[in-house]
């Protein structure tokens, strides 16, 4: 270190101060800044119509906002127009689903088994089904006998009928030629049964169901193991069980036959029978 000769330090030069690079720095990066705020705040307003107005016929409408941006109430745009072309009948109307569900032929057809089991059975009982005491129905798959209980039956009891025993061998023998499970059900009305044998209407439905079974499997024309008995008592009936006649008409036993298949060709007739549902 100098001393002078009067022994005093000589000065030194002065310094920038550090802080004044940071502050210069952040300085002009707000000048920086706010330039970029004015030019984007410099909107070409004759661009901003040409927009504003393609926009307002692509959107159907001709109100947008008006040359002062930004709050400016809403008026009309003057500038040419562009017509949109009307929309045509097909365009204008709902648009129609059309659900296609292909109907296959085995969802509709009946089979012919059905159709020749039908025809053997009405040839060989026309008589007793045009005087009521039976009818012959069908659906796709099956051939519904349908007894009724005044023809079959004596109120409460379950033996077959001497006179109907003859019809139910006629029965057998149409079976005999044909093939198909055999489902016998009886049915009764809903009125609980009074008697000392039977404790409701079902033992009394599925007691008369065995008596006809009985009758089928007896000449052994018709194998047992094809035989099925049921008792339905009240379920499942044909009319409400509101009046007599309709009681009357729910008491019955049926004998359904299913998937049938008959051994030889008998040409089919028209068919007089009702169709199941």
């Amino acid at each position: 270190m100098r001393v002078t000769s009067q022994g005093r330090k000589p000065r030194q030069k002065r310094q920038t101060p550090a802080w004044i690079v940071t502050f210069a720095d952040l300085t002009t990066l707000l000048l920086t800044f706010f330039i970029l705020l004015l030019s984007f705040a410099e909107t070409d307003i004759e661009k901003y119509k040409a927009m504003a107005n393609s926009m307002s016929v692509a959107l159907g409408s001709s109100n947008v906002l008006a040359e002062g941006i930004g709050g400016s109430p809403i008026t009309l745009v003057e500038s040419d127009t562009v017509s949109l072309p009307e929309p045509t009948e097909s365009q204008a109307r709902e648009p129609e689903f059309i659900e296609e569900q292909p109907v296959t032929p085995d969802e509709t057809a009946v089979s012919e088994g059905v159709i020749e089991l039908s025809s053997r059975m009405i040839r060989e009982l026309e008589s007793e089904v045009a005087s009521g005491m039976l009818s012959i129905n069908y659906d796709r798959k099956q051939v519904v006998i349908r007894f009724s209980e005044e023809a079959t039956f004596e109120s409460g009891k379950a033996a077959i009928k001497p006179e109907m025993i003859p019809i139910v061998e006629r029965v057998v023998n149409v079976l005999a030629g044909c093939t198909g499970d055999v489902l016998v059900s009886g049915y009764t009305d809903d009125r609980p049964i009074s008697s000392s044998r039977y404790r409701s209407n079902w033992d009394l439905s599925a007691a008369r169901a065995v008596s006809v079974v009985h009758e089928l499997v007896m000449s052994r024309q018709v194998p047992a193991e094809r035989v099925v008995a049921a008792g339905r008592a009240e379920t499942n009936p044909l009319a409400p069980n509101d009046s007599a006649e309709n009681r009357a008409l729910n008491r019955r036993v049926e004998i359904a036959i299913r998937d049938p298949k008959c051994n030889a060709s008998v040409p089919a007739s028209d068919l007089p029978v009702e169709i199941l549902p």
